[in-house]
């Protein structure tokens, strides 16, 4: 049965029903008003079961042996330590710089959780940045004097890149039934360039900082299980043409909005020397340009700014973060979300569940974990699109995020920012920008009557 058969057949179910008959018997739906084996502990033996609320990103994975939880701990001081500018007395964190957006993991991923916009669209920028190309012989290639993104800090006698400026324009729509909902729509410029001109045909690409829990558990999702789900021409029909993204030295993708990091220990790197500045072994020159002639004479913090011990530390606190437990799973509205979730074709993309397998920590291997994702790459549709083509990502397509934790990241970080620009205000907004592949389902979304539109943003919300 494709898309379009499916949504038909709901629709005209949910029209006898009027809302207050079983709406999910049928095969493809039987287990959406049961709690399923496992669902409730979305990171298996892993999943935090012990802090919620403000700090329910913080925990490790709750069956690490105690030799890999004082790993842990360690990690956590260098996630959260600020770097400072060479030459300091601090040797083990100098080196920050000489350009930089931020100073210490955790200030864009504060307490674990999402970045997001300023709501003025002006500095500071907190877990956003702006990755930077222009087309040089048909391709795209980081900017020749600005690099591949834009970096608005910058030690002493250095000047920063620009300044970074959003500007919001709002949209008003209204759904079958009525309702009204508004949109914004983000616009960026760069202010007061240090560098020279920009130049014409520059390409913008923002990204939030995603939240880091799971990390090690995705990395583990064997790679027959993401070439299993991928159907990059949609030979079964269903108008959803996942496409697994090849990161460095041909591995699977998995971090980023498009996928274009393969492991967690890339992630780390590309972090430490794109957002800080940081060498290490993985990136031992800085990102300064011929042009960037202050960059370039700036004194560094010596050989590997991030020293072995400490990349390790960092990227094994990456990897064990725990995921939270569901709170509301047996609740009958969650179980009626999730199975309009499933009918409506949500989950074409946002596949629920996996089995772990292989990982650098023995504890995260065989586990069920739910996450919501397929890590594949999907057209998302002109409206969210960016123009910024990365390996086999087109400037439409981006990785599916996992789900888990989003219903919780108001409490660990007072705002409820999603998409990677995080332009949707709320979990609703974030499902009217689906375009694409996933048009079907945001339309099938919104045919919903208000009582099932909650429902359904019930249960993403207990993820």
């Amino acid at each position: 049965m494709n898309n379009h058969t499916r949504l038909l057949s709901i629709a005209t179910v949910a029209a006898l029903c009027c809302g207050g008959c079983d709406l999910y018997g049928t095969d493809e739906t039987s287990l959406a008003q049961v709690v399923e084996p496992g669902e409730r502990l979305p990171g298996g033996e892993t999943t935090n079961t012990r802090m919620l609320g403000v700090n329910s990103f913080l925990r490790p994975a709750d069956n690490l042996s105690l030799e890999n939880q004082t790993a842990f701990y360690g990690g956590n001081g260098f996630f959260n330590q600020a770097w400072v500018v060479s030459p300091s007395s601090t040797t083990s964190r100098d080196g920050l710089g000489p350009l930089f957006n931020a100073r210490s993991c955790s200030s864009c991923h504060f307490k674990d959780g999402k970045g997001k916009p300023p709501e003025d669209g002006k500095v500071p920028f907190e877990g956003l940045l702006l990755r930077l190309a222009v087309e040089i012989d048909g391709a795209l290639s980081p900017h020749p004097v600005y690099g591949g993104q834009l970096q608005d800090g910058s030690s002493e006698n250095v000047p920063s890149e620009g300044t970074p400026v959003i500007s919001w324009s709002e949209k008003t729509g209204h759904y079958p039934d009525g309702v009204s909902y508004s949109l914004l729509t983000p616009s960026y410029t760069i202010d007061a360039p240090q560098y020279g001109p920009l130049g014409d045909g520059l390409r913008i690409s923002p990204r939030i900082a995603p939240h880091m829990i799971g990390l090690g558990l995705l990395e583990a999702i064997p790679e027959a299980r993401l070439m299993e789900l991928a159907d990059p021409n949609d030979e079964n029909g269903d108008g959803i043409s996942g496409e697994i993204q090849r990161g460095m030295d041909g591995l699977v993708g998995r971090f980023g909005w498009k996928a274009d990091m393969p492991t967690v220990d890339a992630q780390v790197g590309a972090a430490f020397i794109g957002d800080m500045g940081l060498t290490s072994e993985m990136h031992p020159k800085d990102t300064c340009t011929p042009v960037q002639t202050e960059c370039l004479s700036a004194p560094d913090g010596g050989e590997f700014e991030v020293s072995p011990k400490i990349f390790d530390r960092t990227a094994h606190y990456s990897r064990a973060i725990a995921v939270p437990v569901r709170r509301d799973v047996g609740n009958p509205t969650v179980l009626r979300g999730k199975g309009l979730f499933r009918a409506i074709g949500c989950d074409g993309c946002h596949t629920p569940n996996h089995t772990t397998g292989k990982s650098v920590l023995a504890e995260l291997e065989n586990q069920l974990i739910w996450p919501y994702t397929d890590l594949l790459l999907h057209d998302m549709g002109e409206g969210l699109a960016d123009g910024f083509p990365i390996g086999n990502a087109s400037g439409s397509e981006w990785k599916t995020p996992p789900l888990w934790g989003v219903g919780l990241m108001e409490a660990v970080t007072g705002h409820t920012r999603f998409l990677h620009d995080g332009r949707a205000r709320n979990l609703e907004e974030a499902i009217l920008w689906h375009g694409g592949e996933a048009t079907e389902a945001k339309v099938a979304f919104m045919e919903l009557n208000a009582t099932d539109r909650g429902a359904l943003l019930s249960f993403v919300g207990d993820l």
